[in-house]
C-alpha cells in the first residue's frame, strides 16, 4: 500500500532555473506582450519575473508546475508595471470628443455621425479574429497609460473591480468612468482601423 507522504512527494514538482529561458521564455514573453503591448516593457517584467523568481526559490512548494508559478509572478509584474504607469497625468474629459449630444431634448444620445457602424456577421472567422487582435493591440496602445491599466486589469487580467481600484489607485466611481471612456475610445478606434 502507498502512503500519503509517497503520493506527496511523486505529485511535487521541481524547480530548474538554468532551462527556464529556454523551457519558458517564449511563452513568458507572449503573455506579457499581449497585456501590455510594448516589446521593451515584455522584455523587462519577463526579466524581472525570473529575478523574482531565483530571490523566492525556497519558497516554491511544488504544489504548481513550474511554468505556473512564474506565471503568478509574471501577473504581479504585469500589475506592477500598471500601477506604475497609472500614476501618471490623467486626461480630462475635454481632450477628447465624446460621440455623445450634450444638450438639448437628445442629451445623452448618439450623434448621428459618431453612431456605432454595423460589424460583419462574418467577424467569426479565425482571419477576422487575428486581425481583431492586431487592431485591438494598436487601440489599447493608444489609450492613456492609466485607461489602458484599467481596462487590461479588468477584462484581461480578470480581477474584480475593487481589486482593479486598489491596482490602479482609483476610486470605484472613477473606474467606472474610466472603463466607460476606454470603451467609447477603443470602439471608435477599432471602427475606424477595421470596419
Amino acid at each position: 500500500m502507498i502512503e500519503s507522504s509517497e503520493i506527496d512527494t511523486k505529485l511535487k514538482h521541481e524547480l530548474n532555473p538554468q532551462l527556464w529561458v529556454k523551457n519558458h521564455g517564449d511563452y513568458l514573453y507572449n503573455f506579457a506582450y499581449y497585456r501590455v503591448n510594448n516589446k521593451e516593457v515584455s522584455e523587462d517584467v519577463v526579466q524581472e519575473t525570473f529575478i523574482a523568481a531565483l530571490k523566492a526559490q525556497k519558497s516554491f512548494r511544488g504544489e504548481s508546475t513550474e511554468l505556473t508559478w512564474l506565471l503568478s509572478i509574471l501577473k504581479r509584474k504585469v500589475i506592477d508595471y500598471f500601477r506604475k504607469v497609472s500614476s501618471g497625468k490623467e486626461r480630462t474629459v475635454s481632450d477628447y470628443t465624446l460621440p455623445f449630444q450634450d444638450e438639448g431634448m437628445f442629451e445623452g444620445h448618439w450623434l448621428n455621425n459618431r453612431l456605432p457602424k454595423d460589424w460583419s456577421t462574418d467577424a467569426d472567422n479565425s482571419l477576422n479574429q487575428e486581425e481583431f487582435q492586431q487592431i485591438l493591440e494598436v487601440c489599447l496602445s493608444l489609450l492613456p497609460p492609466k485607461w489602458r491599466s484599467v481596462f487590461v486589469l479588468k477584462f484581461m487580467e480578470e480581477l474584480n473591480s475593487d481589486e482593479v481600484c486598489k491596482e490602479a489607485g482609483c476610486t470605484p466611481s472613477n473606474f467606472w468612468v474610466i472603463i466607460h471612456r476606454a470603451r467609447l475610445k477603443l470602439r471608435e478606434c477599432i471602427e475606424n482601423k477595421w470596419l
